[in-house]
């Protein structure tokens, strides 16, 4: 867990440093900064992408996904939670809503989430993470300007959602140390940090959370597809 309270802290810093700051940012400024993190977010997405090595996959993953995503209400419930933690709280939390699912799915999807509390929990290394804690740290700050104070319940979340992830690491394990199913998942992920990343450049929102069981279905459709494959072959 050493890891994951270091992410959770500098989140909290960088997150404080953010709000401080954020009066005596110019707008354009912090627009050009959540323009520029949009970019990174694009960039990485299509690095994470790149790494599948049957294209079907995160296509599929991704489309049937987002339908199963939309027929849960994802994003629905997930922004209706946000409401509710929002007026819970005394104070102006200002863009409470956006901030909260924009940076947990910023922070929480990609590879380096997932093998860095796997590291972590099985030997003892917290390389990748503290890694990942510096790169959200500096985020934090231009997110915390856009969106207020809402990156502060964001690193608790982070706190949870790695802690478990760490936790279950071997439960987690055959799935990341195997190198097929985790680039698929990868690539998928890419996907849903794409549509992280054209929402903060202001192109269109396209609601990324409803994405997230493409995360469950990725490795699932890597082992069904390679077993057609295989007895296609045969």
């Amino acid at each position: 867990m050493r890891g994951t309270l270091l992410n959770t802290a500098t989140i909290l810093v960088g997150a404080a440093i953010g709000v401080l700051a954020k009066s005596s940012l110019q707008p354009e400024w912090n627009a050009a900064a959540m323009a520029g993190l949009g970019l990174a977010s694009v960039g990485m997405g299509i690095r994470m992408f790149l790494r599948t090595s049957n294209p079907l996959v995160p296509a599929m993953s991704i489309a049937i996904g987002g339908i199963i995503g939309a027929m849960l209400g994802i994003h629905g419930a997930i922004d209706g939670l946000a409401t509710t933690l929002k007026g819970a709280l005394p104070g102006d939390w200002g863009r409470f809503n956006e901030g909260l699912i924009t940076s947990f799915v910023l922070y929480c999807i990609g590879p380096m989430t997932l093998l860095g509390c796997v590291q972590d929990a099985l030997e003892k290394k917290i390389e990748l993470l503290a890694l990942k804690s510096a790169m959200d740290g500096i985020a934090a700050i231009f997110l915390a300007a856009s969106f207020g104070p809402a990156l502060f319940v964001t690193a608790f979340l982070v706190l949870i959602f790695q802690g478990l992830l760490t936790l279950g690491a071997k439960t987690l394990e055959p799935v990341l140390r195997d190198e097929k199913r985790l680039n698929e998942l990868t690539a998928a992920g890419g996907c849903i940090l794409l549509a992280t990343g054209i929402g903060l450049m202001g192109i269109k929102d396209l609601r990324s959370s409803t994405y997230l069981p493409a995360l469950v279905l990725a490795p699932i459709f890597t082992v069904w597809i390679g077993r057609l494959e295989r007895r296609l072959s045969a």
